[in-house]
């Protein structure tokens, strides 16, 4: 799912090619992809966008007339900036949004369709979209305190929860707390203070150098290769690939759609993170540190015949 950065970079791809632009139309093929019928789509044709804006990890094209034209990305759906007229691109395509100046096209490569469109009018109306998580690269280090705080959830939920942070998701998360040095399944009530200003300036560290890395892959053109998973993280889509500082193999745990990713060496003192299906499925067999992981390994059958 993109975020920050992400989304981030969009925007300021957006601003030099739609900011002053009229909406000349939105061609819509996906049947799921507009969630409002308060403001029809129709309403916003002819309208300039007077403004940009980031709501979490949804982007907000801020029309004339006071419209709002909310795009959520989701998992899967991504931009593309086309030649005027563009086509709605088959199979993937969700819709086309027609400028002057071109055509952004939004596409999503999932069999589950769950991007969103919304058409709001007002900022109320906004503001009722908003999942109230401060944003990071604005809080104060008391104020990213007090929102780790407020509640008891493992650091990984804590970061990636919209209530509680804006914009943090599965990736950047995991990169955060490698950086930060701290286990993904911590409790934020158990951190000391020096535990908690060390996560929080490794969030803003990473999300800022994550920003200027996409800014520089884009350069002038539109950002074409968003993706979650990138060879240059440290651990985040690297599961038994070498930690960059330590050089231990990368673990994760899975549950349903989210993965996690952790060095153990750098992250949880030796100890294996016990994944739920299978520790459930193999109970006291599980192995807790990385020596007793590579063992069992090794003495597999499917190990030895290799």
């Amino acid at each position: 799912m993109p975020e920050y950065p992400d989304v981030t970079v969009y925007l300021e791809a957006l601003a030099p090619r739609i900011l002053g632009q009229p909406l000349e139309g939105v061609r819509v093929r996906g049947p799921s992809l507009v969630r409002t019928a308060d403001s029809p789509l129709r309403s916003a044709f002819g309208k300039r966008v007077v403004g940009l804006r980031r709501l979490g990890k949804r982007l907000v094209l801020v029309l004339e007339d006071d419209l709002f034209l909310v795009v959520h990305l989701m998992i899967a759906g991504r931009l593309h900036w086309k030649e005027r007229g563009a086509p709605v691109p088959g199979r993937i395509g969700l819709a086309a949004f027609d400028y002057p100046t071109g055509t952004l096209t939004l596409t999503e490569a999932s069999g589950h369709k769950r991007a969103q469109l919304l058409l709001l009018r007002g900022e109320e109306a906004l503001a009722a979209q908003n999942r109230g998580g401060i944003e990071p690269m604005e809080a104060s280090l008391a104020d990213f305190a007090a929102a780790l705080r407020r509640e008891n959830h493992t650091l990984k939920r804590a970061l990636t929860d919209p209530r509680i942070f804006s914009a943090i998701g599965n990736a950047y998360s995991d990169e955060i707390l490698h950086a930060a040095r701290l286990s993904p399944v911590a409790l934020s009530h158990r951190l000391d203070d020096a535990e908690v200003e060390r996560l929080y300036r490794a969030t803003r560290s990473v999300l800022e150098d994550w920003t200027a890395r996409l800014r520089a892959e884009a350069g002038e053109g539109f950002p074409e290769k968003v993706t979650a998973f990138r060879k240059e993280m440290a651990v985040h889509g690297r599961y038994r690939e070498p930690c960059p500082d330590c050089g231990t193999p990368v673990q994760h745990i899975v549950h349903a759609e989210n993965e996690t990713n952790y060095c153990p060496t750098c992250q949880t003192g030796g100890k294996l993170l016990a994944d739920r299906s299978l520790s459930r499925l193999l109970k006291e067999d599980w192995p807790r540190t990385l020596e007793e992981l590579e063992e069992s390994r090794a003495a597999s059958p499917s190990r030895r015949r290799r």
